[in-house]
C-alpha cells in the first residue's frame, strides 16, 4: 500500500510482495554448485600393503576414540576414566574450541591394523581385578553402572566414525555412530543386537571383543596399489576367554559377578577383515553413512503453507480492493484517507518497554546472520560431518565478530522511537539476558565437574570464552552504537480502538506462532533424538533449505496478522510483531517436556542438565530467526513488518 495526496492507493505485486523467492533460487543454485565441491579441512589418505608403502600411500590405519555418552545420560566421560586398553603412544590432535565446548576430546587407541592384513582374535591388553586391591575394585564398579547407564564408544577411522548396525524386534536394522561397552540384560527390552534372549536376565556383561569391517575402494584403475577407505563397520561380543595364549574368540559370553570374587580377568580382543567396494567412493562415503528421514514430506508442508498464506493476504487485500471499487469513489477515497491517516499517526508511536525491544531485535538480528552463515558453511561441506564441533567453533566466532551489527541494530531501532541515543542505555538491558544464560551454563557447568565428565568446561576455557566475548563482541557492539544515526519522530496522541476476538493480542500470538511450529515440529524432534541418541542424522542441505523457506514463511504470517491490525484502525504493533513468531518458543518447551517424559531418564543431574539446555534453547529462539537445531524467531520477521509500514506511510 501507498498513500499519496490524494488517499489510498492499492496495489499488488507478487515479485514485491514475495522478495524472499529470488533469493531462496539463487541461493539454491549457489549450494547446488558448491555441492560437488568437497573442502573439509583435511586430504584424502591413500592406502596401500606394507610392502607397497610409499610416501604417496601408508599402510598403518589408527583407531581414534571419542568421549563415551549414553542415551540415558546427559553426562560423558573421557575414554582413558575407563579401564580399558590404554595406547603406550598415546596422541592427542590439537582441540578446537568447539570441540573443548562440546566435550569432543579425541585421542589415539592401541586398535591399530595394517592394510588388507587380517587378524583374528587377536589380544589387546588384560584387565585384572582383584578384591584385595581397592582401586581396582572401584574401577570395576565404575565400569559396571556404566554398563547399567547403557554408555557407548565411539570409535573413528580415517576421519570417520565406526558403525554398529543391530536389528531391533521389529525386523528393522538401525546404525549408530558408536556401540555399547556391555550388556545389561532386562525382560521385555526391545533392543535384540548384542543382548540376546538367551543370556541371563540381570546380569552385565562386558563386551571384550570386536568384530571390524573395513571396506575400501581402488583410487584408479590403472593404480591398484592405493586405495582409500570409504566406511567401517563394528560388532561388539562377549567371550569368556580361558586362555590368554590360546585365545579361540568363541564359546560363552563372560560376566561380571555381583559379588567381588578373588580375581577377574578381562581379556580384550578383536578380529579385523577388509573389504573390497566397486561402487562407493571416498568423494561420496559419507551418502553411505548419514541417515535422513522423510524430508520430502516436511518440505512439501513447509510450501502448502506458506501457500496458504499468500492466498490469505491476497485474496484479503483483493477483497476490500473490490469492495471499495463499487462504492462513490469520492466517499471511498475520504473514507480511506481518514481510517488511514489515523493508524500513520500511531504507526511509529514509540512502543512500551522500547529498550527492550531494540536489544531483543538488535540480539535477533545477530543470531540470524551467525546461524545462515554457519549453516551455509555446512551445505557447501566447509564444515564436514567428520567434526561436528567445528560448527560450534564457527557459530561461537560468529557471533563475537557480529557483534558490531548487533549494537547497530539495536542503536538504530531505539533512536527511531526514542529521539536520543546514550551510548550507554542501548546495551544495558544486555547483561539481563546474558546473566540468565551465564548462571544456567554456570549450574551445569558444577554439576558436569562434580560428575568428573568431559563436558565440563576448564576454568581456563571459560576465561577464554569470557575474554572472547568482552575483547571482541562487547567493543564491536559499541562500534556499531556507534554508526547508528537519529531518526526524531514527532509525539502523536495514542487512540483506543476496540478489538475483535481475532485481532485480540494474545490470540494473534497463540495462533500465529502455531503455524510456524508446525513447520519445524518433524525436524525439530529428529533433531531432539539426534542430540539424546546416537542415532546418525546430519542433513545439512535440507536444514538450510527449511531455514530459508521458515524465513520466509514466518515473515508471511508477521505481515498477514499486522495487516489485519491495521486494518482494524489498531496502530500499536511494535510488540504484537515481535511475539507473533517468537511465541514459538513456548510451544519449542512444551514438546521438549513431553520428549523428556519419553527419555529413560532416572537421575536427577540429568534432569537438570537437560532442562538447562532446553532453557538456553527456547531463550535463543526468542532471538532466533529461520530454523536451526531447528529454531524459529522473530527479529526478521519484525524487519519485515517495519520496512512494510515504512513504504506505506
Amino acid at each position: 500500500p501507498k498513500m499519496d495526496a490524494g488517499g489510498f492507493r492499492l496495489g499488488t505485486n507478487l515479485c514485491i510482495a514475495l522478495p524472499g523467492l529470488r533469493w531462496l533460487l539463487w541461493l539454491w543454485l549457489v549450494a547446488g554448485c558448491f555441492g560437488a565441491f568437497y573442502f573439509p579441512g583435511m586430504v584424502p589418505v591413500s592406502y596401500c600393503e606394507k610392502r607397497s608403502q610409499t610416501g604417496f600411500c601408508r599402510s598403518l590405519i589408527d583407531v581414534y576414540v571419542h568421549s563415551l555418552y549414553s542415551v540415558e545420560s546427559a553426562v560423558t566421560y573421557e575414554y582413558e576414566s575407563f579401564d580399558f586398553c590404554q595406547d603406550d603412544l598415546k596422541k592427542t590432535p590439537p582441540e578446537t574450541l568447539g570441540q573443548i565446548l562440546f566435550g569432543k576430546q579425541i585421542t589415539s587407541s592401541p586398535y591399530k591394523f595394517s592394510f588388507k592384513k587380517e587378524e583374528t582374535c587377536r589380544k589387546v591388553c588384560v584387565k585384572s581385578y582383584t578384591a584385595q586391591n581397592k582401586d581396582q575394585m572401584n574401577k570395576l564398579a565404575f565400569l559396571k553402572n556404566r554398563i547399567m547407564q547403557n554408555y557407548y564408544h565411539s570409535w573413528v577411522i580415517d576421519n570417520m566414525p565406526m558403525i554398529w548396525c543391530h536389528d531391533m524386534e521389529d525386523g528393522e536394522e538401525y546404525c549408530t555412530l558408536g556401540f555399547p561397552i556391555g550388556c545389561f540384560n532386562i525382560p521385555g527390552d526391545k533392543l535384540k543386537g548384542p543382548c540376546l534372549s538367551e543370556l541371563k536376565n540381570y546380569t552385565l556383561y562386558p563386551f571384550n571383543h570386536v568384530d571390524i569391517t573395513i571396506t575400501y575402494h581402488r583410487e584408479s584403475d590403472t593404480n591398484w596399489n592405493f586405495a582409500r577407505l570409504v566406511s567401517s563397520t563394528i560388532e561388539p561380543k562377549s567371550y569368556k576367554h580361558s586362555d590368554e595364549n590360546d585365545l579361540t574368540c568363541s564359546g560363552p559370553p563372560m560376566e561380571i559377578p555381583e559379588e567381588d570374587t578373588n580375581t577377574l580377568n578381562v581379556i580384550y580382543t578383536y578380529s579385523v577383515k577388509f573389504e573390497e567396494s566397486q561402487n562407493a567412493k571416498w568423494t561420496s562415503r559419507w551418502d553411505y553413512i548419514l541417515e535422513t528421514i522423510s524430508d520430502n514430506n516436511s518440505f512439501f508442508l513447509v510450501l502448502a503453507l506458506c501457500g496458504l498464506v499468500v492466498i490469505i493476504i491476497l485474496k484479503s487485500i483483493c477483497q476490500r480492493s473490490t469492495k471499495y471499487n463499487h462504492v462513490s469513489y469520492m466517499h471511498a477515497r475520504r473514507q480511506q484517507h481518514f481510517r488511514w491517516r489515523m493508524v500513520q499517526r500511531n504507526i511509529f508511536r514509540p512502543p512500551e518497554n522500547g529498550m527492550l525491544l531494540s536489544v531483543f531485535l538488535g540480539q535477533g538480528a545477530q543470531v540470524f546472520i551467525m546461524t545462515f552463515l554457519s549453516l551455509f558453511l555446512a551445505v557447501i561441506a566447509f564444515l564436514t560431518p567428520a567434526d561436528l564441533s567445528a560448527l560450534m567453533t564457527c557459530a561461537v566466532v560468529l557471533w563475537a565478530l557480529l557483534g558490531i551489527l548487533g549494537g547497530y541494530v539495536s542503536a538504530k531501532m531505539y533512536k527511531i522511537y526514542c529521539f536520543l541515543l546514550m551510548l550507554f542505555t542501548v546495551p544495558s538491558p544486555y547483561p539481563r539476558f546474558l546473566r540468565i544464560v551465564f548462571t544456567d551454563l554456570l549450574t551445569m557447568n558444577l554439576i558436569l565437574w562434580l560428575e568428573e565428565s568431559s563436558v565440563a568446561v576448564s576454568f581456563g576455557t571459560l576465561i577464554r570464552t569470557i575474554v572472547l566475548w568482552f575483547g571482541i563482541s562487547v567493543p564491536l557492539t559499541f562500534l556499531g552504537i556507534i554508526f547508528g544515526k537519529k531518526v526524531n519522530m514527532k509525539e502523536m496522541p495514542r487512540q483506543n480502538f476496540k478489538r475483535s476476538f481475532f485481532t485480540k493480542p494474545a490470540v494473534n500470538i497463540i495462533l500465529g506462532s502455531l503455524l510456524p511450529f508446525a513447520c519445524i515440529f518433524i525436524q525439530f524432534s529428529c533433531i531432539l533424538s539426534n542430540i539424546w541418541s546416537p542415532y546418525i542424522y546430519y542433513p545439512s542441505n535440507f536444514l538450510f533449505l527449511l531455514f530459508t523457506i521458515l524465513l520466509i514463511f514466518c515473515s508471511e504470517v508477521t505481515v498477514m496478522l499486522d495487516h489485519f491490525h491495521l486494518y482494524a484502525e489498531d496502530g500499536d504493533w511494535w510488540w504484537k510483531s515481535f511475539l507473533s513468531s517468537s511465541f514459538t518458543s513456548a510451544y519449542i518447551f512444551i514438546y521438549a517436556i513431553y520428549y523428556f517424559t519419553k527419555l529413560q531418564v532416572t537421575s536427577i543431574e540429568t534432569t537438570i542438565l537437560y532442562f538447562g539446555y532446553i532453557i538456553i534453547a527456547v531463550l535463543i529462539s526468542l532471538l532466533f530467526t529461520g530454523n536451526f537445531f531447528p529454531f524459529c524467531g522473530i527479529s526478521l520477521h519484525f524487519f519485515d513488518c517495519f520496512f512494510c509500514f515504512t513504504e506505506a506511510f
